[in-house]
């Protein structure tokens, strides 16, 4: 499949990139420094439920299909 172009819903990582930015805004204490950001990221990594990786993958088929759709007009070149 051709990728479409300014397509952030197919890319999964921009999912993982939100949840990541989502848990840091809900921290009692958001990190100040770089390394409390690091540390952070780390740490909200590491509890990102699997099953939320699960369903991104799982959820590709679907997504492409759908933005197929949409881009009726899509000629790959």
């Amino acid at each position: 499949m051709d990728w479409l172009a300014r397509s952030p819903d197919l890319n999964p990582i921009e999912h993982v990139w939100d949840f990541l930015g989502r848990r840091l805004a809900a921290r009692t204490l958001p990190p100040v420094t770089i390394r409390e950001l690091r540390l952070a990221l780390q740490d909200e990594w590491a509890s990102m439920p699997q099953q939320l990786i699960d369903t991104l993958i799982l959820s590709m088929g679907r997504r492409c299909g759908t933005c197929l759709a949409v881009r009726v007009d899509h000629i790959p070149y």
